[in-house]
């Protein structure tokens, strides 16, 4: 394992007239990132989804606009990983490009794409559903976590809700994930300060890395992105060797940008090893069940 810098992206959601203005965009991103010297970039959940007014036109914020966004981007869902692909292989940075609703198995999976330098991709799907995308968009449960092998050791990635479940990064950091990736999409301080705390309690149960990145901005002609809160972070232990509240870096609140952090694994062998605390290490090997007791 060696040292990752990592960009995480604050991405503001915009009205964009097609696919070719979503690929000039994200090659700005990735390009304002190379030139700090990242060599991952993170995009939010659904960022995508920002392309699906070019293919409808809502008449109102309701279920069936919203089911109609979710369609016009599924049909379209090879394409824009190809888009991602091509980027990533251009500016030679690993992507990671948020989640693309895609269609597998007769199914809408939410899919995050985890692509290479050299354009090879890999996905993770989101595991635990939302409310919004279990009984408005119809998304299906997808597949376990996974682990995925780069230059810089093993990564996970915990889509959005999944990182408030702790059983799902505990399995990837078993797994040997040394930095779990959260792209999130959140529309109120409620589900942003959900994924935050979720995040910064992953980072501490596990002492690992645990990075988040948002949607920002409001999108009032969207009946999917219509409100984006948040700020991107990286979170590690609160122990030696770490800020005492563990944070690694943050970004501002709503504010369009790229949060930059250079991560050493090593710091993490080293507090695993001789932290004030080993939660990576104490972690019961099997759940404690829990027992009635009455006061005498």
């Amino acid at each position: 394992m060696t040292r990752l810098r990592l960009a995480l992206a604050q991405y503001p959601v915009e009205k964009l007239a097609g696919i070719e203005d979503f690929e000039v965009k994200l090659d700005a991103i990735l390009s304002a990132a190379g030139q700090d010297g990242a060599d991952l970039l993170v995009l939010p959940e659904y960022a995508v989804m920002e392309l699906a007014s070019a293919f409808t036109h809502p008449a109102a914020q309701d279920a069936a606009d919203a089911v109609a966004e979710r369609d016009a981007i599924v049909e379209r869902a090879d394409v824009i990983v190809e888009v991602m692909r091509e980027a990533a292989r251009r500016h030679r940075i690993w992507l990671l490009g948020g989640s693309v609703p895609m269609l597998r198995d007769g199914a809408v999976r939410n899919r995050a794409p985890l692509i290479s330098a050299q354009g090879r991709v890999a996905f993770q799907e989101k595991r635990v559903m939302t409310r919004f995308e279990t009984e408005q968009w119809q998304v299906s449960a997808g597949d376990e976590p996974v682990v995925f092998d780069t230059p810089w050791g093993r990564i996970g990635i915990a889509i959005c809700y999944d990182v408030e479940f702790p059983m799902l990064a505990r399995a990837q950091v078993e797994a040997g994930a040394w930095l779990i990736l959260a792209p999130s999409c959140t529309d109120t301080l409620w589900g942003f300060n959900r994924v935050h705390i979720s995040a910064r309690a992953r980072a501490i149960e596990n002492q690992c890395f645990v990075a988040i990145a948002p949607t920002v901005g409001d999108a009032p002609w969207s009946a999917t992105l219509d409100r984006n809160r948040g700020y991107a972070g990286v979170f590690g232990p609160c122990d030696r060797g770490f800020p005492e509240d563990g944070v690694i870096a943050r970004g501002q609140m709503d504010e369009p940008g790229l949060v930059f952090a250079e991560l050493d694994p090593a710091l993490l062998e080293a507090v695993r090893q001789d932290g004030g605390v080993r939660n990576h290490r104490d972690w019961p090997a099997h759940p404690a069940g829990c027992r009635n007791a009455t006061p005498a």
